[in-house]
């Protein structure tokens, strides 16, 4: 009797523990099915091209091979060239210039069609001009500086033009699909944030066995992607355009960048993404030297130097999943509050690695760059993603793109200035390729200075993501002319885009 009892019991049991595994099965499950749900959803929304193009263009060529070149050209630099680090950081943002002119390029994408096609043609020659500039320099070893120079920078415009023209399918899709606006940001950041993982996981593999001009060559297969992107974009084909309206285009689309430009609601954030960016002193150069190069430092290798960036990608991508799952309906001005706070305050770590403060507590240097890296990482994304939404938010229908890539120009113009900032603190305090002994204070005055934007947040809008910033009646003055002048659907939205900016402000 008692057996028989003890095996009813157990029944009850492995009932109860096959149900807790199933369930545990369907929580994973569903864990890897609300990414592929989302993907499809955002798929079916905006067509599956649009997508692919934010992959490539965020995922591959600015994550994925953002990641190779950087740590490729860092050591280019280093070994190669045998520049100071000084010398570097200002290269570092001669090189980032096409990025200041990204209006020029979305004012192209935006009233200069090629064959009836304002994105696609654009695409492909991002490609062609990045893939020409990676072999100039995985071919010639004695390479002069000048000419390695124009080739970093010729790369770096063909992927600041796919950013420019994918950034505009962005804008666009945001005003179409408002609701989905930090939907697509988040896709940005993550596709951006993967492909960062896996770029810094094989980066110092990568330079150790081909060197920095192996990895070069390798980076003509993101280039090679964007050229496929341009031919698979899903894009409808303007009919008959009239080419001599291109200048008078022109006229008319930076009189509307200027006249919104004007809006107070539009000119007081751009103020602040510039002032947040350029007193952020980027010192990268100066640590990365350090890094590698000091006697008292971590002296790590090339694969240790990857495999630190990788791990602290992740902190990148944590950033964002945070942004999409928790703080994107968060007003920007709190939002921003708190994360230039956190990526002031994260600064203070590398003051602790460099003083050696680590060691005292038993920390080792591999370990404690991995948490410090990571929270840079994740601060940083904080930061970045709600500037992201809020540009997205203040772009005016029908020249997106230009207006769009004006806002993130504002911003590289700041990262620029945080380059060239960083520059000259490291020559300043006269810290090169052997003395570091000054490298504490350049990193006390930078996390000083990063500090300083929070005396500014009353230029931000207190609205949330969901809100409009431009007035509604923009868009329905445009949708009102697009219907009187739709016989001229050409140039329906520059010109409605105009007439309403003149009418509102």
């Amino acid at each position: 009797m008692q057996e028989e009892e003890n095996q009813e019991d157990s029944i009850p049991e492995s009932k109860q523990q096959n149900e807790e595994r199933k369930s545990k099965g369907v929580r994973i499950w569903k864990c890897f099915c609300i990414p592929s749900e989302w993907f499809k959803m955002l798929s079916r929304e905006m067509h599956w091209s649009f997508v692919f193009g934010v992959v490539v263009v965020y995922g591959i060529s600015q994550g994925l091979g953002g990641a190779l070149a950087g740590v490729g050209t860092k050591y280019y630099m280093k070994d190669v060239q045998k520049v100071q680090p000084s010398e570097a950081q200002v290269y570092a943002g001669i090189t980032s210039i096409p990025w200041i002119v990204k209006p020029l390029w979305g004012l192209l994408t935006d009233v200069l069609p090629i064959f009836g096609y304002r994105r696609k043609p654009y695409f492909i020659f991002a490609g062609l001009l990045g893939a020409t500039a990676m072999l100039l320099l995985s071919f010639h070893e004695n390479l002069h500086l000048v000419l390695a120079i124009l080739a970093l920078t010729a790369g770096s415009a063909g992927v600041a033009i796919a950013d420019v023209t994918i950034d505009a399918c962005v804008a666009q899709n945001s005003i179409s699909h408002p609701s989905l606006a930090s939907d697509m940001q988040s896709l940005c950041a993550f596709s951006s944030s993967i492909g960062a993982l896996l770029g810094f996981s094989i980066s110092g593999i990568f330079v150790h066995l081909i060197g920095p001009m192996g990895v070069f060559g390798l980076m003509t297969i993101p280039a090679g992607l964007m050229i496929l992107v341009g031919f698979l974009l899903d894009e409808p084909r303007i009919q008959n355009f009239s080419y001599r309206q291109v200048s008078q285009n022109f006229v008319d689309a930076g009189k509307a960048m200027w006249t919104t430009l004007k809006n107070q609601d539009v000119w007081r954030p751009c103020l602040y993404m510039y002032l947040s960016f350029a007193l952020s002193l980027n010192i990268l150069e100066g640590m990365f030297y350090w890094y590698t190069d000091s006697k008292d430092g971590p002296s790590f290798s090339q694969e240790s130097i990857g495999f630190i960036f990788s791990i602290s990608s992740i902190g990148s991508l944590l950033g964002a999943i945070l942004y999409q799952y928790a703080l994107k309906d968060y007003a920007f001005r709190d939002l921003l509050f708190w994360t230039q706070l956190l990526y002031g305050l994260s600064g203070m770590f590398d003051l602790i690695l460099v003083m050696r403060l680590n060691l005292k507590f038993g920390i080792p240097d591999y370990v404690f760059v991995v948490i410090v890296e990571s929270i840079a990482q994740m601060t940083s994304r904080l930061k970045w993603m709600p500037m992201l939404v809020l540009s997205s938010k203040l772009c005016p229908s029908g020249i997106e793109g230009t207006f769009f890539a004006l806002l993130m120009s504002i911003d590289n113009a700041g990262l620029l200035s945080s380059s060239w900032g960083g520059g000259f603190v490291l020559h300043v305090l006269k810290i090169t390729r052997t003395k570091f002994d000054n490298l504490w204070l350049a990193i006390l005055i930078r996390n000083i200075l990063r500090l300083t934007p929070l005396c500014m947040l009353f230029l931000v809008p207190r609205v949330d993501p969901n809100s409009f910033i431009l007035l509604p009646k923009e868009n329905v003055d445009s949708k009102v002319i697009a219907i009187d002048d739709a016989s001229e659907t050409k140039d329906v939205e520059l010109v409605s885009l105009v007439h309403s900016v003149d009418g509102n402000i």
